[in-house]
C-alpha cells in the first residue's frame, strides 16, 4: 500500500523525544515489507541541508498556503532517510520554522503547525501521490484527518485515503483558542460546544484527531489501557473510550543496528548472550573513565534520563538517603529540573567512589552506561513506551522499573514470576508510586546480584527478547488495514 507519514520531528534531522525515533525507523521497516512510503516534516533551520543531502524540489516550486488570511510562500526539499530508499519531504517556510528550535512558546505555535499540515496535503497533491494511508503523529499533525474531510474534501485524490493517528504522549494535546479554526479555515461547526474539536472552551487538536481519524493507536498496549482511565487520560479518556473499538496499542520498536552490544560502535568491548566477558570489561572501562573503583561484588546502577518528576525523580529524591546506603555504585546521565541537578551534584561531592553524575547529554556515555552498568533504573510516573529499558534488556543490564505504560509491557518481574514457579523474569518492577516501593525493588535487584546463577539467568532472559521494528511494523500494517475498512465511519465528522 501507499503510506504518507507526517511527523513534526524525525531522527536524524530533528529530535526532542521518542517521536523522532519512531518517525526515523518505522517508515524504513514499512518499506522493507514492500510498501511505498513517503515521509513529511517541517524544514527547521536547525537542519543542515548539505550534511543531510537536502535537494530543492524545482518541480514543485513555490506553494502559496494561506493561514489566517495571509498567504505564505512555501518551498519543498527532499532527501532519503539514511541507509534507505524512503523519501523525506521537508516543508520549508522560514517565517514559521527558522526559529532555532523545533517547538516554541510563541503566540503563533498553532499557525506553525497548521501550515505544516496544509503543506503535507498540498505536497501530496502536487506529487499526485494517492496514499492509502495518511499516518499522523501527535497534535502537530492532528488536524489532517479533519482537513481531508473539510478543507480538501473537493479533491478526489483522497477519496480512498484512510487516516491513522498515533498518540506518543497524551499530555501534549495542542490546546489553542477558538481562533485556531479560523486560521485553519475549518468549518466552525466542528467547534460548537461538545463538537469534534472543542474541549473546555478551546480548540483541542488531539481531540479532533481522536474523533476524526479512521484508526488511533498509542505506543504500547498497557499505555493504551491506561489512557482509557481518568488517572492517565489527561481528559481524553472519555473520547478514547468512545473510539475503543478503533484504538490500539503497538509497542515501539528499537533499532538494533544502533543498540546492540555485539556491534555498538560507542563501546570498547563487544559481547553477546553466549559470552558476557565484554560486559565485565565495559564495566571496568566505565568505572575507570569516571574515577570509580572497580569491585566485581558491587553492582553499578545506571540512569540515563531527563531529570523531571514524570521520570520518577521526585520519588528518587524522596528515597535518596536509603538508596545511597545500598551496597552499590551509581552512574547518572541527564539534565532537567534544577533541584534534581543540584541534588546529584551534591552527591558527586559527598560520595566520592560511590556516585558520579554527568549533567547534560553525551551519546557515547549513554551507550557505555547501558553496556557497563549492572542495573538500570527507570521509575517513571508514566511512560508511554520507553526505550532505555528495552536497550538495557539487550545489553544484559537488568532494569528496575515502575509497572506503567510500556515499562509494564517489556519488563517481567523476576520475583513475581518465580512465585508461580517460572524463571522467566527479565527485571524488577513496582506498582505504587512512592519511595519505599522504589527502594524495595532496587534492594531486591542488589540482593540478587550476589546470586550469580540467578543474576545471569535474568540477564540472559532479557537478552533473548526481541523488540525490533520488524515486529512492530507488521502490527502497523494490521492497523492500516483496520483503518481502510473503517474509513469514513467516525462519529461527528460526516459532512
Amino acid at each position: 500500500m501507499k503510506i504518507a507519514f507526517a511527523s513534526s520531528e524525525i531522527f536524524p534531522y530533528a529530535k526532542t523525544g521518542g517521536l523522532a525515533d519512531v518517525a526515523g525507523s518505522l517508515p524504513i521497516e514499512l518499506k522493507k515489507l514492500g510498501h511505498d512510503v513517503k515521509v513529511f516534516m517541517p524544514k527547521y533551520n536547525l537542519i543542515d541541508e548539505e550534511k543531510n543531502g537536502l535537494e530543492y524540489q524545482w518541480d514543485i516550486g513555490e506553494m502559496p498556503i494561506r493561514i489566517d488570511g495571509r498567504v505564505h510562500q512555501v518551498h519543498v526539499h527532499k532527501s532519503l532517510l539514511p541507509d534507505s530508499e524512503v523519501e523525506v519531504y521537508f516543508i520549508d517556510c522560514p517565517f514559521y520554522f527558522h526559529r532555532g528550535q523545533i517547538y516554541t512558546e510563541n503566540w503563533d505555535e498553532d499557525e506553525r503547525f497548521i501550515l505544516f499540515q496544509k503543506g503535507v496535503i498540498e505536497v501530496i497533491q502536487r506529487l499526485k501521490y494517492q496514499p492509502d494511508i495518511l499516518h499522523c503523529n501527535d497534535w502537530q499533525t492532528a488536524l489532517i484527518p479533519l482537513m481531508l474531510r473539510d478543507n480538501y474534501k473537493w479533491d478526489r485524490l483522497f477519496d480512498n485515503t484512510a487516516t491513522v493517528f498515533t498518540i506518543h504522549n497524551v499530555a501534549y494535546q495542542g490546546r489553542f483558542s477558538k481562533e485556531a479554526f479560523h486560521k485553519a479555515e475549518i468549518e466552525y461547526k466542528y467547534f460548537l460546544d461538545g463538537g469534534v474539536s472543542e474541549y473546555e472552551g478551546a480548540v483541542n487538536f488531539m481531540k479532533t484527531a481522536i474523533y476524526s481519524a479512521d484508526a488511533i493507536n498509542t505506543v504500547s498496549e498497557n499505555y493504551a489501557r491506561e489512557l482509557l482511565t481518568p488517572e492517565y487520560g489527561e481528559g481524553m479518556n472519555a473520547f478514547l473510550s468512545l473510539r475503543k473499538n478503533d484504538f490500539f496499542g503497538i509497542l515501539n520498536g528499537v533499532d538494533y543496528a544502533i543498540w546492540n552490544p555485539e556491534t555498538d560502535k560507542h563501546i570498547p568491548f563487544h559481547y553477546n548472550a553466549e559470552d558476557l566477558t565484554g560486559k565485565k570489561e565495559n564495566k571496568k572501562y566505565l568505572l575507570d573513565k569516571l574515577n570509580l573503583p572497580y569491585n566485581p561484588k558491587i553492582p553499578v546502577i545506571g540512569i540515563v534520563s531527563r531529570m523531571v518528576s514524570q521520570k520518577g525523580f521526585d520519588i528518587v529524591a524522596d528515597g535518596i538517603e536509603d538508596l545511597v546506603k545500598l551496597e552499590a555504585q551509581w552512574v547518572i546521565l541527564g539534565s532537567g529540573e534544577q533541584k534534581y541537578q543540584e541534588m546529584f551534584t551534591y552527591l558527586n561531592k559527598s560520595l566520592p567512589g560511590k556516585f558520579v553524575s554527568y549533567i547534560g547529554y553525551n551519546n557515547d556515555l549513554a551507550h557505555l552506561i547501558e553496556a557497563g552498568t549492572d542495573i538500570f533504573l527507570m521509575p517513571s510516573k508514566f511512560e508511554p513506551c520507553g526505550l532505555n529499558q528495552i536497550y538495557s534488556l539487550k545489553y544484559g543490564t537488568v532494569p528496575v522499573v515502575r509497572k506503567t505504560g510500556g515499562l509494564a509491557d517489556t519488563v517481567l518481574d523476576w520475583n513475581e514470576y518465580l512465585t508461580q514457579g517460572l524463571e522467566i523474569g527479565t527485571g524488577y518492577s513496582f506498582w505504587d508510586y512512592n519511595a519505599p516501593a522504589l527502594v524495595h525493588s532496587v534492594q531486591r535487584a542488589v540482593n540478587d546480584f550476589q546470586l550469580k546463577e540467578v543474576w545471569q539467568k535474568i540477564q540472559l532472559n532479557g537478552m533473548k527478547q526481541d523488540y525490533s521494528w520488524q515486529k512492530s511494523a507488521v502490527k502497523y500494517i494490521e492497523l492500516y488495514e483496520h483503518a481502510l475498512k473503517n474509513r469514513n465511519k467516525m462519529p461527528g465528522t460526516k459532512s
